[in-house]
């Protein structure tokens, strides 16, 4: 993930050069960041997450989304591109192309060496601005391990669960989202 600092670009900027980009870009601050390409075993992680969150959510109103569906933070212009993000209900989206979704439910995240510590920290705090955001996952692609952080209410009180080691579930209670370890992994090789 690379940031331009060399100015400060306007929300109209960034839409624009969004719009004409055959890159994807996050939003932040007055920053465009060009996100970066995705290891093998991220690839593989989001591929058996699809797989297990999607046939768990068949019947139940809610969707997913790859990464490619952009995520509006914030009115005042804070967009991401979530590795996997549900909705349920209607999906609400902006006026901008391409355009925002602005009600997910849950946002997981494949955490690299270069951006854990900004998706457990400064995203973090980002997406909890998010109003009908409840859950938020953040899985390990060196080890089996997934952090879950779950809203408590409309507070800002967010609890925190961790499953670790290929015999570990998470669960995602809000949801009804049971994801085994073991099927997290199953693509990615020397994993433990």
């Amino acid at each position: 993930m690379s940031t331009n600092t060399a100015r400060t670009f306007t929300l109209e900027e960034y839409i624009a050069i969004e719009e004409a980009s055959e890159v994807k870009h996050e939003f932040r601050d007055g920053q465009i960041v060009a996100m970066a390409g995705a290891s093998p075993s991220h690839t593989f992680i989001l591929a058996d997450l699809v797989f297990l969150i999607r046939s768990q959510l068949k019947s139940g109103g809610c969707r997913i989304g790859s990464a490619d569906m952009r995520v509006r933070l914030t009115p005042d212009g804070r967009y991401f591109y979530p590795d996997l993000v549900v909705v349920c209900g209607t999906p609400v989206f902006d006026d901008t192309k391409p355009q925002a979704l602005i009600n997910p439910r849950l946002i997981i995240e494949v955490l690299s060496d270069s951006t854990a510590a900004y998706d457990r920290g400064d995203k973090f705090h980002d997406y909890r601005q998010v109003p009908s955001l409840t859950d938020y996952v953040l899985v390990s692609q060196d080890r089996a391990y997934i952090e879950h952080y779950q809203r408590q209410g409309e507070s800002d009180l967010w609890l925190y669960q961790a499953a670790e080691g290929l015999e570990a579930t998470l669960l995602i209670g809000g949801l009804n989202l049971s994801l085994p370890l073991v099927d997290v992994y199953a693509q990615v090789d020397n994993i433990a």
